[in-house]
C-alpha cells in the first residue's frame, strides 16, 4: 500500500513538494498555487494573477480548506470543514503571518477599513481595488517587501510614503551605500522616504483611517495603510499538536519534526536555529525531503541527470541554505539588485568596491580569509553568477586579485 502523505499549506514549499509526488494537498486559499514572490508584479498590474500561478501538483489541490487540528495517535488532521484526513506522513508548510505592529488604532486583531497586509494573493487584489492615482498611501517597513510595494502603489498613480523604523532601507541585506543608492531609486520614482521613524498609532474616522502618526507627533494623512513590518512563522497547528516550537517547527536534517512521522519546511520551519522565510530556501528543503521521502534525489533525476540514486538514509537530507536575495525595482529606469551574505565587513576581512556614478552601478564582495562571506550588487548584476556560485559552493576562492570577482565575468 502507497506512503499516504497529506501536505497542509499550498505556497511555495507545500506546492514545490506537490510537484514530486502524489500527495493530498490541504490549502487554505481559495486560489491555485502562485508564485508569492511575484505579488508587487500583480499589484503594479504588470501581471494577472493566472501568469504567477505554479506549475499544477500532480494531484488536485483541495483549496480553502483550513487545518484546525492534528491527532498524532490516530495520525489525521481535522479541517475547519468538519472532514478528517488520516495520513502516514505528514508535512507542515503552513508558512508565515504578516506581523501586525503595536500601534495605537489597531488593537484585537481587526483592521480599520483602509489598512492592509501584503502576504496574500486576496491582499494584493484588495490593494488593486482600494488604489487609484492620487490615493495617498503610506507603507509602513522599508524592507525587502515594503519597498516592492512601494514601488507598485508608485506605478499605480498613488501618492506614496515609505517609513521605516531603522537607520536605511533593506538594512538586512544592504549596506550603507547600497542602500542610500535604493533610496535615490525609490524617491526618483515619486515616493517619499522617511527613515529612522516609528509610527506610534493610526487615526481613524467612521472605521477608516485617515493618518498615520509617527512617534514624534508627525502626522502623515492617508487614505491607504500599507503594513510590511515582517513576517511571523505560522506555528499554531504545530504547537497545539504538542510538537517542538521555538520561533519555528523545529526540524532535523531529514525536515523531521520531533514527531517522526510529521516533517516541517518552508517559513513555518526551523532548522539548526534559523528561520528563512525566503522562497529559496523553501524550494530546496521541498527537493530535499521529497529525496527524504522517496528514497531518490530528487533534484538530480529533476534535472535529467540520469538515473535516480540509491536510497540512502543515512545521509543528512537538508544541511541548509545561502539564499540570495534579488529585486527589480521599474520606473522609467528600472534597478536590479542582488544581496547575499554579510554585507558589512568585520575587522580582518577584505572588501573590494566599485562604483560608477554615471552607470548608477554599484558592486561589493566581502571576503574572510579565503572565503566569499557576502555581496551587494546594484544597477549591474553581470557578476552575480559567478559570486553566487563562489559563495553558495563555500569553497576556497583561487590566488587572484580580489577585483577579479567583480568584473563582469566574475573571474570565469
Amino acid at each position: 500500500m502507497s506512503t499516504r502523505i497529506v501536505v497542509v499549506g499550498g505556497g511555495t514549499a507545500g506546492a514545490r513538494l506537490a510537484q514530486h509526488l502524489p500527495v493530498t494537498l490541504l490549502g487554505e486559499e481559495p486560489h491555485a498555487p502562485y508564485n508569492r514572490v511575484l505579488l508587487a508584479d500583480v499589484l503594479a498590474g504588470r501581471y494577472e494573477p493566472e501568469v504567477i500561478a505554479l506549475p499544477a501538483p500532480r494531484e488536485p489541490v483541495r483549496r480553502g480548506v483550513l487545518a484546525v487540528r492534528i491527532n498524532r495517535a490516530a495520525r489525521t488532521v481535522r479541517c475547519a470543514d468538519g472532514t478528517e484526513v488520516g495520513y502516514d506522513r505528514l508535512v507542515l508548510a503552513t508558512g508565515s503571518n504578516p506581523v501586525l505592529p503595536p500601534l495605537r488604532g489597531l488593537r484585537g486583531g481587526r483592521l480599520p477599513s483602509g489598512v492592509h497586509p501584503f502576504r496574500t494573493l486576496d491582499d494584493c487584489l484588495a490593494l488593486r481595488e482600494a488604489v487609484r492615482p492620487g490615493v495617498r498611501a503610506v507603507v509602513i517597513g522599508g524592507g525587502l517587501l515594503g519597498v516592492s510595494a512601494a514601488r507598485s502603489l508608485a506605478a499605480l498613480g498613488a501618492e506614496v510614503v515609505l517609513t521605516q523604523q531603522g537607520e536605511r532601507l533593506m538594512e538586512r541585506q544592504l549596506d550603507e551605500r547600497a542602500s542610500g543608492l535604493l533610496r535615490g531609486h525609490v524617491e526618483s520614482l515619486g515616493v517619499e522616504v522617511h527613515t529612522e521613524c516609528r509610527v506610534s498609532g493610526l487615526h481613524q474616522r467612521d472605521g477608516a483611517v485617515t493618518a498615520v502618526e509617527l512617534a514624534d507627533g508627525f502626522v502623515l494623512d492617508a487614505q491607504v495603510v500599507i503594513l510590511a513590518c515582517g513576517v511571523r512563522p505560522r506555528v499554531g497547528l504545530a504547537r497545539d499538536a504538542g510538537l517542538d516550537v521555538r520561533t519555528g517547527v523545529v526540524v532535523d536534517d531529514e525536515l523531521r519534526t520531533s514527531d517522526p512521522y510529521i516533517h516541517a519546511i518552508g517559513d513555518c520551519a526551523e532548522h539548526d536555529g534559523r528561520v528563512y522565510g525566503l522562497a529559496g530556501p523553501a524550494l530546496e528543503q521541498a527537493d530535499a525531503l521529497a529525496s527524504v521521502l522517496t528514497g531518490t534525489d530528487v533534484a538530480r533525476t529533476s534535472r535529467g541527470a540520469g538515473e535516480a540514486d540509491p536510497p540512502r538514509p543515512a545521509v543528512p537530507a537538508y544541511t541548509g541554505t545561502r539564499a540570495l536575495t534579488r529585486l527589480t525595482l521599474g520606473g522609467p529606469v528600472s534597478l536590479d539588485l542582488a544581496a547575499f551574505g554579510e554585507a558589512d565587513a568585520q575587522p580582518g576581512d577584505d572588501v573590494v568596491q566599485l562604483t560608477d556614478a554615471t552607470r548608477r552601478a554599484y558592486r561589493k564582495v566581502v571576503v574572510r580569509g579565503d572565503r566569499l562571506v557576502g555581496g551587494v550588487l546594484l544597477g549591474d548584476l553581470a557578476a552575480v553568477g559567478a559570486l553566487a556560485r563562489a559563495w553558495e559552493g563555500d569553497e576556497a576562492l583561487p590566488h587572484a586579485p580580489l577585483l577579479h570577482l567583480l568584473t563582469h565575468d566574475g573571474g570565469s
